[in-house]
């Protein structure tokens, strides 16, 4: 670091993305991206817009706002886009905590929650999950914080309840509860419906993973009118135009198109359960995934020395080097091909 890094950045320890090495062609099965190309009339709406683009984008995002808001059965001022899902959650650190309101989340989850805690300065509470890696729901009932939750959780993939949510958001009525859907669309049900009983649920989603639109960086949140109000302040104050034309055209396309968006996801679905399936029968054991990837471990082989010799082999996999989680590799669901791949490659090792 530079000796100009202000002091409140110098002990921040930033989230580390999946790799996307350069060096060789492999079976990338490690950043949950989808294994399916956008919609075709996703693409062709962006290639449209790519003629308009020396003009700034709406920055209100009209026209996704508008099919989001239809497509979920809410009003129009109950829905923001961002750039990505993370950008949203980034804006909810910063406006629903402070000095007097910290945040809370599960010990195990997704790592950019404890990032934005720490870059903004917020006291925070990590609550353990239970030996099967799964929420105790009375943890997080009266905590006085803004509460984050993964749903389902990553890297585990184990889904939450709406009982479980909505006992979370009544018994935390004075503070917000963020409920981070980004893989939702693989089994799970969306607490979108639950936002209009509770006004301090906010419910976040992203297009990178059941949309295919992972480089296109798009995400939305849904909540009630004042803390989409909030969110909005803060957008129009640092950058409303965060969301580019051939971005917001691709997102318009990719929701439109229901027809291959149901066909994508009930595909992966489908060999998630063909994977489990076959790791089970190698001896495999795994938590209940309802997300586009599976965390499993074997008695055979360490996690980090899977993760590995997969690598020797041109298989990505991804490997998180912390005390519970060492014994399992996370494995995003690809395609047909991708798996027999990834499953001829354990076989040779094992």
């Amino acid at each position: 670091m530079s000796k100009f890094l202000s002091e409140k950045l110098k002990d921040l320890d930033p989230y580390v993305p999946g790799e996307q090495p350069k060096n060789r062609e492999y079976v990338k099965l490690n950043t949950n991206e989808s294994p399916f190309p956008p919609s075709p009339y996703a693409m062709r709406l962006a290639r449209e817009a790519a003629g308009d683009v020396n003009l700034y984008p709406d920055p209100d995002c009209r026209v996704l706002v508008d099919a989001e808001a239809e497509t979920f059965g809410v009003s129009t001022e109950n829905v923001i886009f961002n750039n990505s899902s993370d950008e949203t959650l980034n804006f909810a650190f910063f406006c629903f905590c402070d000095g007097k309101r910290g945040a809370a989340f599960p010990d195990i989850t997704y790592g950019f929650y404890k990032v934005f805690a720490e870059l903004y300065g917020i006291d925070y509470k990590e609550i353990p999950l239970k030996d099967d890696f799964s929420i105790n729901v009375d943890d997080y009932i009266g905590l006085n914080r803004t509460i984050f939750i993964a749903n389902p959780n990553a890297p585990t993939g184990i889904l939450l309840s709406l009982a479980d949510i909505e006992k979370i958001a009544a018994g935390n009525p004075e503070n917000v509860v963020v409920i981070d859907e980004a893989y939702i669309d693989f089994g799970g049900e969306s607490a979108i419906e639950l936002t209009k009983k509770y006004d301090n649920l906010l419910v976040v989603r992203t297009f990178s993973k059941s949309r295919s639109l992972a480089g296109g960086r798009l995400g939305f949140a849904i909540g009630s009118k004042a803390l989409i109000s909030d969110l909005n302040a803060l957008k129009y104050s640092t950058n409303p135009y965060s969301v580019n034309r051939m971005t917001m055209a691709a997102g318009q396309g990719a929701l439109l198109d229901r027809e291959y968006f149901d066909s994508c996801c009930k595909k992966i679905i489908e060999n998630r359960e063909y994977l489990v399936e076959k790791l089970k029968a190698m001896g495999f054991s795994m938590t209940d995934s309802t997300a586009n990837f599976i965390f499993a471990k074997s008695d055979k082989i360490p996690g980090k020395e899977l993760y590995l010799k997969l690598k020797e082999k041109g298989v990505l996999v991804r490997h998180f080097d912390k005390e519970r989680l060492t014994d399992f590799v996370r494995i995003t669901v690809g395609n047909i091909d991708e798996i027999n791949a990834l499953l001829k490659a354990i076989g040779e090792i094992i």
